[in-house]
């Protein structure tokens, strides 16, 4: 992964692959005590033009129907497009970050999907992140819970960040505008935090706040997993999981940020659409009964 990285770049790659092993560590937990006879496959990749990273994937758990906990460290060469779309400057650019996507078995436990990164462009460096919870049946309770670790992560770094400004952003950035609704019932999202040169130290404090975001995801997420893991389905509310799953498809491809920088890029595709649920379904013009489970969740999405 030559070219030598320097010695903040090599701390904020540190970071990223440390966050990576707890959160697998932490899941390889809930699974083995479920009955789950494996973990997270590793694939070490390398990128054309520089850099690489490591995907772990867990298939048909017995928990995690799919989950996919990624890093990677990239760097190299922009295209003079894409290097004008972005706040940097120039055409070179370093990247690091986790990017972490779990597809629960049961319906009634949420989709969850989080991220942390640092980029630098030329002379321009920020980092950006966040996690949003994506459920397929609405308990208030898991949603305060969600954002109630988010909101003390918030308060301990209360110079970076703002909570209410990084909540409402995260409602903003993960909403399908072609369906008039929110992908999921949020959580945080920050993006083009940059790093002011005259603060000394600044680089310093910003990826602390990364790496305590990271390091917070399972506090955030485990809680409501074991909850909700054990819950009896039916093959119809497994349906309905299937066809909102549909809508994580449609952002993701669509309007997701992190997936466009990768591909553009030249990230590893595989890697990239590991956020992609093994199961998904569309139906036509489908829209549950009024006053179900399934209808108040709509009425949650399309506030």
């Amino acid at each position: 992964m030559s070219p030598a990285l320097t010695p903040f770049q090599a701390r904020a790659a540190a970071v990223v692959q440390a966050i990576q092993t707890r959160i697998c560590e932490g899941l390889e937990a809930v699974e083995r005590q479920h009955g789950g006879t494996h973990g997270f496959a590793s694939d070490q990749w390398e990128r054309p033009g520089g850099g690489g990273g490591l995907t772990r994937v867990l298939a048909d758990g017995a928990v995690l129907e799919k989950g996919g906990v990624n890093t990677s460290v990239v760097f190299g060469e922009l295209t003079e497009k894409f290097a004008r779309e972005l706040p940097g400057e120039g055409r070179t650019f370093f990247a690091t970050g986790v990017s972490l996507v779990l597809h629960p078995r049961n319906p009634f436990a949420p989709t969850v999907h989080a991220n942390f990164r640092y980029i630098e462009q030329g002379q321009k460096r920020w980092f950006g992140g966040g996690a949003d919870l994506t459920p397929y049946y609405y308990y208030p309770e898991d949603r305060e819970h969600f954002h109630g670790v988010w909101q003390q992560l918030c308060t301990k770094h209360a110079e970076h960040a703002d909570y209410q400004e990084f909540a409402d952003w995260c409602d903003r950035y993960f909403y399908l505008p072609h369906r008039g609704e929110r992908r999921g019932v949020g959580g945080i999202f920050f993006d083009r935090l940059f790093v002011d040169p005259q603060k000394p130290g600044h680089d310093e404090q910003l990826l602390a706040f990364i790496r305590d975001g990271g390091m917070a995801f399972l506090d955030a997420y485990e809680p409501i997993l074991r909850r909700r893991l054990a819950t009896p389905f039916t093959p119809e509310q497994r349906r309905w999981q299937a066809l909102r799953r549909g809508r994580y498809v449609e952002f993701n491809l669509l309007h997701d940020r992190g997936t466009v920088f990768g591909l553009r890029t030249g990230g590893r595709t595989e890697s990239i659409l590991m956020s992609l649920p093994s199961h998904v379904q569309w139906g036509y013009c489908e829209e549950p009964e009024p006053n179900t489970p399934e209808a108040a969740l709509l009425e949650q999405l399309r506030k």
